[in-house]
């Protein structure tokens, strides 16, 4: 991958936060620097030791050590700001009313049994059981992807963007929007190193409403990230099953 294709991420997004901006009261924008600067870092961070730090010759090939320095990034982040700001990061075990959260589980299981359906039509089969592939999207992905999307990301753009739309009693905003849209983007978009532009319109649009979409949700209905942590990391397992049954 590039180095440039964090930024062209960056402005793919850019007339939503443009929008977000001149629509937005009370705002910060200051924050919005923060998040573009916390996602670079992450970004680069994460590619650079991909690039530099290899586990190859401990038979490891997936990027443990991008993950660990990601989780590690946002862990510092979190723990340099104020127990409510954690909180608001959804760094909590509290959670919203029952009915709440059971109406959150309720729509992420629905978009999970279409997604499985889906994918049981359309991918691969008959791939070979590696422990290593089922270890990393166990905990990976879903840990650090969802502290940085819907936990450091979405608290920083809620600042920037306070939330001004209501639905079923919860807060959302501009912030729930970007960060939805972002997710599918960062998945379907792609500057080799060789220049050569790939843009993935199908995988773009089903990663954001199915997958991002589902897990913001759960975010919002839960009221912690630990949720959708859990939903994220049961997606990514069941990617893998069914890739070998």
């Amino acid at each position: 991958m590039s180095l440039l294709t964090p930024f062209i991420w960056i402005a793919l997004i850019l007339p939503i936060i443009i929008l977000a901006f001149f629509t937005s009261k009370k705002g910060h924008p200051k924050y919005l620097m923060f998040f573009i600067l916390y996602f670079l870092i992450d970004c680069y961070m994460q590619q650079l030791s991909r690039e530099y730090i290899s586990l190859e010759n401990w038979g490891l090939k997936f990027a443990w050590v991008g993950k660990m320095l990601s989780l590690g990034l946002s862990l510092i982040i979190a723990y340099s700001v104020s127990k409510f700001d954690r909180q608001e990061m959804g760094l909590t075990t509290k959670t919203e009313s029952k009915d709440k959260l059971v109406f959150g589980i309720c729509i992420f299981l629905g978009f999970l049994f279409f997604d499985f359906i889906f994918k049981m039509i359309l991918f691969p089969k008959g791939g070979k059981f590696e422990l290593e592939t089922f270890a990393f999207q166990a905990i990976m992905p879903g840990l650090t992807e969802e502290l940085a999307f819907r936990g450091i990301s979405l608290w920083l753009l809620d600042k920037a963007f306070p939330p001004k739309w209501t639905f079923k009693g919860l807060q959302l905003g501009w912030g729930f929007v970007i960060v939805t849209l972002f997710f599918g983007i960062a998945h379907g978009v792609l500057l080799t190193k060789n220049l050569e532009f790939k843009f993935d319109l199908i995988t773009i649009i089903y990663l954001t409403v199915i997958s991002s979409l589902s897990l913001g949700l759960l975010r919002k209905f839960s009221g912690n990230l630990i949720y959708p942590i859990l939903g994220h990391n049961i997606i990514n397992i069941m990617n893998a099953t069914i890739r070998i049954l």
